[in-house]
């Protein structure tokens, strides 16, 4: 118990926080002195761990029927006291996790109890003194960017989308007001930042790792009756680090993120997402179908050599893949900003009849991530034995829940990945394998894959 008083305070002290409750109400650290002061009328403890979670990106979960109402008042108490006071007398476990934020479970009776998700997904963050505009045909974007004073650093004039940028932030936010009503604006927003995708971990000499299923590439594949391209929207990918019985399936890449970087002997996300993609669709071929298909995958690097992406590049790259053919599209990657012009790229793509999924997200909270949640878009979270993965985000937004781990293969050695990425691509794998073979329509496939799916009750 003492140990909950002294993490938090810990927290407080890194953070320097101030912690505003309900109306009047105060909790505030003085980091230089080690003490607290605090004005609480009737005060649950929700407040408190909505602001811890919210300021580090823990994710805390509290036995149901926890909730302390605290009426207290002092000033510059030391923080072991004054917590005791805010908090109460309580159990907790603190849990690292291997591939997500931090967890941190508060609970009277057990652990297994603390089911109450307190967790808030990180704010969305964006680039700088930019926005992202898509504009009407026929409007003039040079005019428009010297009427709000910004400099057009990016353009798709087949999209009608721009990319904007401003002297400083505050700029870029008057803008945002002014073009917003704009006629001739169709969608203007920030240029959101994505997570990097999770890491490709070796796994251990000896390990126990099953082999790679046989899957043949029709060799008639332009004139295949129920063509599929997969657009893989990722990081860069590594042709030379693929099995050969995979390589034949992937198309040369496309990049709309520049250069890629010095070459690495380390398989990237996107080399992960394709072997588990495949391995899907040789898992979901009918014995009809003889372990070949028509189905290819198209990578396209919207990451280049940054450790994250942008709302910016996810557009240019799924309008890439959609150009190319790719009637599907694999999108295992996810931001907390919704874009509104990423938005109207992905529901021009659904549009034109193409198949989505996008990762529900690593964090795990049930606020949603995008473009996951964009609709139309099928949102994929991923299940351990039944249950949502401990790392995995959940909520209404979700569609369907799949396996979240992949062993990949880079000659000898084997490769792990984790997280809700490779859920979807296990998911878009199987879509693609079944359209491949038995010709059905994206519409039905779906129907039947989230009737399959079924998201676990969190």
């Amino acid at each position: 118990m003492k140990r909950i008083y002294q993490l938090l305070a810990a927290v407080l002290l890194v953070l320097g926080l101030a912690l505003p409750a309900a109306g009047a109400n105060a909790l505030v650290w003085n980091r230089d002195a080690d003490q607290m002061t605090a004005d609480l009328r009737g005060v649950t403890l929700w407040p408190l761990l909505e602001d811890v979670a919210h300021k580090t990106g823990w994710n805390i979960f509290v036995e149901p029927g926890t909730d302390n109402s605290v009426s207290t008042k002092f000033k510059n108490l030391p923080t072991g006291e004054a917590l005791k006071r805010v908090i109460g007398d309580l159990n907790f476990a603190f849990v690292p996790q291997t591939n997500g934020p931090t967890c941190l479970y508060i609970f009277r009776t057990t652990m297994a109890k603390a089911t109450q998700s307190v967790a808030v997904s990180k704010p969305a963050t964006h680039v700088p003194k930019e926005l992202i505009v898509k504009l009407k045909p026929g409007t003039d974007i040079d005019a428009l960017a010297k009427q709000v004073g910004a400099k057009v650093i990016g353009r798709n004039d087949k999209l009608g989308i721009y990319r904007l940028q401003f002297s400083d932030d505050a700029a870029a936010a008057g803008a945002l007001g002014e073009l917003q009503p704009n006629p001739d604006v169709q969608a203007v927003d920030y240029n959101y930042y994505f997570d990097p995708p999770p890491a490709v971990s070796p796994l251990p000499a000896g390990a126990n790792v099953p082999s790679l299923p046989s899957l043949t590439l029709d060799p008639n594949t332009p004139d295949a009756p129920h063509q599929v391209l997969v657009g893989l929207i990722d990081t860069p990918i590594q042709p030379q680090l693929l099995p050969s019985s995979v390589s034949a399936f992937v198309e040369p890449q496309i990049s709309v993120a520049g250069d890629d970087g010095p070459p690495s002997s380390t398989p990237t996300h996107a080399t992960g997402m394709a072997q588990t993609i495949y391995e899907a669709m040789a898992q979901s071929m009918p014995p009809s179908a003889n372990s070949t298909t028509s189905a290819q995958i198209l990578p396209v690097d919207v990451y280049g050599a940054d450790p994250t992406t942008t709302s910016w590049n996810v557009a240019l790259g799924i309008q890439a893949a959609v150009d190319k053919g790719a009637n599907v599209l694999n999108l295992s990657l996810g931001s907390s900003g919704d874009s509104t012009v990423l938005d109207s790229v992905i529901a021009q793509a659904e549009a034109g009849g193409v198949l989505i999924f996008a990762a529900a997200g690593n964090q795990p909270v049930n606020a949603p991530t995008y473009p996951a949640a964009i609709p139309g878009v099928n949102a994929v979270t991923a299940v351990q034995q039944g249950q949502i993965a401990s790392y995995a985000d959940f909520g209404s937004f979700v569609d369907m829940a799949l396996p979240g781990t992949s062993i990949i293969f880079v000659g000898t050695q084997a490769y792990m990945v984790e997280g809700t990425s490779v859920s979807t691509a296990i998911a878009t794998g199987i879509a693609s394998g079944t359209k491949a073979a038995d010709g059905y329509g994206w519409p039905q496939i779906q129907s039947a894959m989230q009737q399959k799916f079924v998201v676990p009750v969190k």
